[in-house]
């Protein structure tokens, strides 16, 4: 379901529309982008109802989005209704489209998602980028970019916009990636980088992790934290539907919270971080295994198959994300924690350690702790239907760049 179009996200406007006559058509003409989005194909009758216009102000909006390429007309409503069918009301399967685009630690993708939510083309790239400077892995980004625009225009799409997960914080500026540890990445303005033709947002890869999980997820609570993981481990906290993002921007660092506090040291400076104990390569570590191109699929053959070394390993590391995620959810009170990304794929060996510590430290009833259905895909879609609902959320706006 489409959220209310006043909710901002990384890719929207981020600004309220003013009180005036034409802020007012911008605002209606969102509400009912969203509505034919969320519940559509739509008669304009129906539209009417749901958004409480009358039918000629809604004609009048809907006309407008259809001359803009945002609505279509599929033809009569289906038969059984009382009274003159009306021409269903669907969003456009062309016109413009959401770019995703994500920095893995060890692979680069992208997709181009139309304003039906669904995925029109997709590439990746695999190749680690660890002490990599980011010019040279942008450039080969940009060039995954430019082959999805070109199969996505083959469609009958463009591009409204760009977002890019990152494994790492991202200033207020959403352009600058301020640090990124498992990159050895510092201050790296990538609107330099990525073309200067398509609004360009940047964000934390967590952050569109858990936007996915709000915008896509079955049944996911308004109010959870959101647990990710590559090479590294983020969170992402969501608070009544938005993100709750810190003073500079920069919340949610799961990762780099202290299990013990005179561990290992990490790569952002501390010690005993959690990705010490249950980012990818720690686990590998623990079980006795080098890292490979399929490492998730690896752990995952190995526990299944009963290997007692790797098990050991994973609870190892259900109970130091137990430990971690015990302040945030004593601190945070959320309805649910959410895990996603690869940390997906381990869930059946993680989760009894995790909950057991969860259970044991937390000061109230045991959290519930569910598994994404998104796994490693949520940062990628999140980003992409980011953009597309920057469109709902402003369907004017699309029309005046067109």
């Amino acid at each position: 379901m489409t959220a209310p179009p006043h909710e901002a996200h990384p890719a929207g406007p981020g600004r309220a529309l003013p009180d005036t006559q034409q802020g007012m058509r911008r605002r209606n003409l969102a509400r009912v982008m969203h509505t034919v989005s969320a519940e559509g194909p739509l008669s304009r009758a129906a539209v009417a109802s749901r958004i409480g216009l009358t039918r000629a102000a809604v004609s009048t909006l809907v006309d407008e989005l259809i001359r803009t390429g945002l609505l279509e007309e599929l033809g009569p409503e289906r038969p059984g209704r009382v009274g003159r069918p009306g021409s269903a009301l669907a969003v456009s399967a062309r016109g413009p489209a959401g770019l995703g685009a994500e920095v893995g630690v060890d692979h680069l993708a992208a997709c181009a998602v139309d304003l039906r939510g669904r995925v029109r083309a997709r590439a990746v790239r695999y190749g680690t980028h660890r002490g990599r400077s980011p010019e040279p892995v942008i450039e080969q980004l940009a060039a995954l970019v430019r082959r999805v625009v070109a199969e996505a225009e083959g469609e009958g799409l463009w591009p409204a916009g760009l977002a890019v997960a990152v494994p790492g914080l991202v200033a207020r500026d959403a352009r600058t990636v301020v640090r990124a540890p498992n990159l050895d990445w510092h201050d790296a303005d990538l609107s330099a980088l990525l073309p200067a033709d398509i609004p360009l947002t940047v964000d934390n890869e967590a952050n569109f992790g858990a936007l996915a999980e709000l915008w896509l997820g079955e049944g996911t609570p308004r109010d959870f934290l959101h647990v990710s993981a590559e090479i590294g481990i983020g969170a992402a906290v969501v608070v009544d539907g938005l993100l709750l993002r810190g003073t500079r921007g920069f919340a949610g660092e799961l990762g780099h919270v202290p299990v013990w506090p005179d561990g290992p040291a990490c790569p952002c400076g501390g010690r005993g971080c959690l990705e010490q104990y249950a980012g990818e390569k720690a686990v590998l570590r623990a079980a006795g295994l080098e890292p490979g191109e399929d490492r998730v699929g690896l752990l995952a053959r190995r526990a299944e198959a009963g290997d007692e070394e790797v098990r050991r390993a994973l609870r190892a590391a259900g109970t130091a994300l137990g430990i971690a995620l015990t302040g945030a959810v004593n601190l945070l009170d959320p309805e649910a924690v959410v895990l996603g990304g690869a940390l997906a794929g381990l869930a059946p060996w993680l989760l009894p350690s995790l909950r057991e510590e969860l259970a044991r430290r937390t000061a109230g009833p045991a959290c519930p702790v569910s598994v994404s259905e998104l796994g490693p895909e949520g940062p990628l879609l999140g980003a992409a239907h980011a953009v597309v609902r920057a469109v709902l959320d402003d369907p004017a706006a699309v029309a005046e760049r067109g």
